[in-house]
């Protein structure tokens, strides 16, 4: 199928055939989004039989996009958009330190730090006492490397509210801890984490500090309950926990090395 799609024959088609184009498109997208997913299986069925991705679109596409309380078909991107040009208008009419901290959010998320950033300061210029402020800025530090503001900003976070947005705070604590080398307070971070919460992420960052430490039997607990969960818990839960199932499985072996 992809070989026929980029065959001359078919791009000329493409080109001269709008129908035809939408069609191309479709399958790009059905293909890209299954690559995305890590839905393997389906990639390869649909990178060789076009009737795939219709199926792949009713199967799995439509019904996640719809669990999450989304259109069931949009341009990547399209909702995010939109709600940066509301809260670009709110912030023009309102000016509200949470209108810039929601518009900091997204661009976080979206990976712009910079934008993110200037989002932040302008909320806390506005109101320096958030908690949910702060906690967002001292996340933007830790993507931003500068770890030692993520730490002061994190710690006042958690010294008011210990389970700030259920341990999520904490944990970037912890994260800011282990990139400063205090490994110490890294691992008492996540182990405070893990008495309110079964977070993977947690597990396997607790574990990796454990490992740096030496302390193998401590680290293949806490992966080993990594793996023993990720079977039990619902499809949506391993999509989003994937990626730390994944890192589980590596550190292991190096857990299980003698």
């Amino acid at each position: 199928m992809i070989g026929f799609l980029f065959s001359k024959s078919t791009l000329e088609q493409v080109f001269s055939n709008p129908f035809f184009l939408l069609v191309v498109i479709f399958w790009a997208w059905m293909f890209v989004d299954a690559v995305r997913r890590e839905e393997w299986i389906w990639a390869l069925f649909i990178g060789f039989f076009f009737l795939s991705a219709i199926f792949y679109y009713f199967l799995v596409y439509r019904p996640n996009r719809g669990s999450a309380g989304m259109p069931s078909f949009e341009l990547p991107g399209a909702g995010d958009r939109s709600r940066i040009r509301e809260l670009e208008d709110q912030i023009h009419h309102l000016d509200k330190a949470h209108h810039h901290a929601e518009l900091g959010e997204i661009y976080l998320n979206q990976g712009k730090l910079e934008k993110a950033s200037a989002c932040f300061d302008a909320a806390r210029e506005r109101d320096s006492e958030d908690l949910d402020i702060m906690a967002l800025q001292g996340r933007c530090f830790v993507a931003q490397e500068r770890f030692d503001d993520a730490r002061q900003l994190l710690e006042k976070v958690v010294s008011d509210d210990v389970r700030h947005d259920y341990g999520q705070t904490q944990m970037a604590l912890g994260e800011a801890y282990s990139q400063l080398g205090d490994l110490p307070k890294a691992i008492a971070a996540w182990s405070s984490v893990l008495e309110g919460n079964t977070y993977s992420q947690a597990r396997v960052l607790l574990a990796e500090a454990y490992l740096a430490q030496g302390q193998k039997e401590a680290a293949r607990e806490q992966l080993q309950e990594v793996l023993s969960d990720s079977s039990h818990t619902p499809e949506f839960q391993r999509r989003k926990e994937r990626i730390w199932v994944k890192r589980a499985r590596q550190l292991m072996s190096k857990a299980e090395a003698t």
